[in-house]
């Protein structure tokens, strides 16, 4: 686990629609302050009235697409967080609908090395971070095949900042 400081009084909105996953959500970062929510209606009505430095969107269960695309216009960060929309062509649309990571719930463990590192980027002026993706590359590799990178070659031109210099 990385230095989890720059965490410590964060802002963040939290949704998911099932409820055990929004309290180990709420548990492993605790040291933020966070909003949940269990349903986009919800959800929407948060990222209307309030700022937050981040922002973790289930996909399934609550348009967490539309989410995307409500804290996009915010500027605010969005993580992508999903165990049943867990395929190639749903890491393909959250990316380019503006995601700063796309993260699966079988690393619900980890989720605070990968807010922080957003929140460095973000601070430091990087909108494109990809210290996430050189974490769970063979995650997916594994998961997806070996060939699911190549079946997105034009994806991959466009998004080559995803890979680490000299990769």
């Amino acid at each position: 686990m990385e230095n989890l400081e720059i965490l410590k009084g964060r802002r963040l909105l939290i949704v998911d629609d099932e409820t055990d996953v929004l309290d180990t959500l709420s548990e492993l970062l605790d040291m933020c302050l966070i909003d949940t929510a269990s349903d986009f209606k919800t959800a929407r009505a948060l990222l209307r009235a309030h700022q937050y430095d981040a922002a973790i969107f289930d996909i399934m269960g609550v348009n967490g697409y539309d989410l995307l695309e409500i804290s996009n216009k915010k500027k605010i960060p969005a993580l992508m967080f999903t165990a049943h929309a867990l395929h190639p062509d749903d890491f393909v649309k959250s990316m380019e609908g503006g995601a700063k990571a796309y993260i699966p719930k079988e690393k619900m463990s980890e989720i605070a090395d990968f807010v922080a590192d957003l929140i460095r980027s973000q601070l430091a002026g990087d909108q494109r971070p990809n210290k996430w993706f050189e974490r769970l590359r063979s995650f997916f590799d594994q998961r997806f095949g070996a060939n699911w990178m190549k079946d997105r070659q034009a994806f991959w031109d466009r998004n080559d900042w995803l890979f680490p210099p000299g990769d």
